[in-house]
């Protein structure tokens, strides 16, 4: 039996723990350790369709992204960046309902992965979920610090559902 293909994300505490501390100087190259790892399914037909995948959305091309990474989820299920590559092409395309399932499947792989709790946060908030994107916003910003454009969406979000006028 094959094995299942998922990110190689074993042995990242130290990175997740220094992109963690607001105050850690090398948090830019512990993100981009995490990010690789994130990227490798240890499938190399895998990681094609996810290049492949990634390469439509470069190319404002969401439709051919998700036929890409639907293959990819399909095959490798238990691989996170399968799936959140899909929500983004989802997301790109307007279709929220199933670029959130996307994430939740993501957040159930890779309950660390900060870039789908942001995703998330911005699909509720576009869905004028609040609450919810203000929570999933703080979950990826505990994560990781460094991202201004959460931090900024968190600010906004504080203001806007305490009433205080922007």
């Amino acid at each position: 039996m094959a094995q299942p293909l998922h990110a190689e994300t074993e042995g990242l505490d130290r990175q997740f723990g220094e992109l963690a501390d607001p105050d850690y100087a090398g948090w830019s190259r512990a993100e981009s350790e995490i990010r690789m790892a994130w990227s490798r399914s240890g499938s190399a037909p895998m990681d094609l369709l996810l290049k492949r995948g990634e390469d439509a959305l470069d190319a404002g091309d969401p439709a051919a992204a998700v036929e890409h990474l639907t293959a990819l989820t399909d095959h490798a299920p238990d691989f996170p960046e399968g799936w959140n590559a899909r929500a983004t092409a989802y997301a790109m395309s307007g279709e929220y309902g199933p670029a959130v399932a996307d994430l939740r499947r993501v957040l159930s792989l890779e309950p660390r992965h900060w870039g789908a709790l942001s995703t998330l946060g911005g699909l509720l908030d576009e869905m004028d979920d609040k609450p919810r994107a203000l929570a999933a916003f703080r979950a990826s910003f505990a994560l990781n610090p460094h991202q201004q454009d959460v931090k900024d969406a968190i600010v906004r979000l504080e203001k806007e559902l305490s009433g205080v006028a922007l």
